[in-house]
C-alpha cells in the first residue's frame, strides 16, 4: 500500500468532500467506533452520517448536527432494511467478546450481524464497505475468535461491493469503559512494548479510526476490489493527520 504524503492526502480529502457522499457507522458505541465517529466529524468529509445501532447515543451540540441515529433490532434486521439505503460508504465496527456474550452470542454478533448488515448495505447501494476485523483472522483457524473473524471477512467479500477494505488491527489500545482487569493489564504491558516496537503487537483505536477515514479518500488499488490492511499498514496510514 502506497501511503500518501500529507499534502497529497489534503487534496484527496478536498476532492472527496466535494462529492457530498453519505456514510453509516455500525458499532459507534464501541471503542474504535466512537473514535471513528469523532474522526469522521472532524474531517467533515460526508454530507450525512448515520449511526445504526441497538440504542441511541447521547450526542448533543453542533458537531453532531449532520448525524442521524437509527435504532434497529439486529435479530429482525430485515425490518430495518430502509435505514441502510442511500449511503455511499459503510463502516462496520460491530463486535463483542466470548466472555461478555458467550460463544453463541459472540458468533451471532461478530458473524451473523456483520454478514446481514453487509448484505443490506449492498442492497441499499453502498459501494465501499470498511470492516474492522483482527490480526490473524482465518476462517480455517482452530481458535473460535480468529475463525469467526475470518468467516466474517469471507462473507463480507462475497457481498460483491465495488470496494471492500478489511482492517486487521492487533491488540487495540484504548481507555476502555468496561471493567476487564486482565485485559487492562495486557493493554498496559503492550502499551509499554509499543514504545519499542510500535507496530508489532498493538495499535491505538484512534490510529485505526484515522486509518479507516484516510483509506476512504484514497483511490482503490488497481484491479483489486478487496484490500486487506494489516497492523503495520494501519499504523502507517493512521499516523497521517
Amino acid at each position: 500500500m502506497a501511503v500518501p504524503k500529507p499534502e497529497e492526502l489534503k487534496n484527496l480529502r478536498e476532492s472527496f468532500q466535494a462529492k457530498k457522499q453519505a456514510c453509516f457507522i455500525l458499532g459507534a458505541s464501541g471503542e474504535t467506533g466512537k473514535e471513528l465517529l469523532a474522526e469522521v466529524l472532524k474531517q467533515q468529509l460526508f454530507s450525512k452520517v448515520t449511526l445504526i445501532g441497538r440504542r441511541k447515543l447521547d450526542l448533543e451540540g453542533p458537531p453532531y448536527s449532520s448525524v442521524k441515529q437509527e435504532v434497529v433490532d439486529f435479530e429482525k434486521l430485515d425490518e430495518s432494511a430502509a435505514v441502510f439505503q442511500g449511503h455511499d460508504v459503510g463502516f462496520c465496527c460491530l463486535g463483542t467478546t466470548r466472555g461478555k456474550a458467550g460463544a453463541a452470542g459472540f458468533v451471532r454478533v461478530d458473524l451473523d450481524y456483520v454478514q446481514h448488515s453487509a448484505e443490506l448495505a449492498k442492497a441499499g447501494g453502498c459501494r465501499h464497505f470498511i470492516l474492522q476485523s483482527t490480526k490473524g483472522a482465518d476462517a480455517s483457524s482452530s481458535f473460535l475468535y480468529l475463525r469467526v473473524k475470518g468467516e466474517a471477512e469471507s462473507r463480507v467479500k462475497a457481498c460483491g461491493f465495488d470496494r471492500c477494505s478489511i482492517f486487521r488491527p492487533a491488540v487495540l489500545l484504548c481507555d476502555r469503559r468496561e471493567s476487564r482487569p486482565a485485559e487492562w493489564v495486557t493493554r498496559k504491558v503492550l502499551g509499554a512494548v509499543a514504545y519499542v516496537c510500535p507496530t508489532l503487537y498493538s495499535v491505538p483505536t484512534v490510529t485505526v479510526a484515522r486509518a479507516m477515514v484516510n483509506n476512504i479518500v484514497m483511490p482503490a488499488p488497481e484491479n483489486q476490489k478487496v484490500e486487506i490492511l494489516e497492523n503495520a499498514e494501519i499504523h502507517a496510514l493512521g499516523n497521517i493527520k
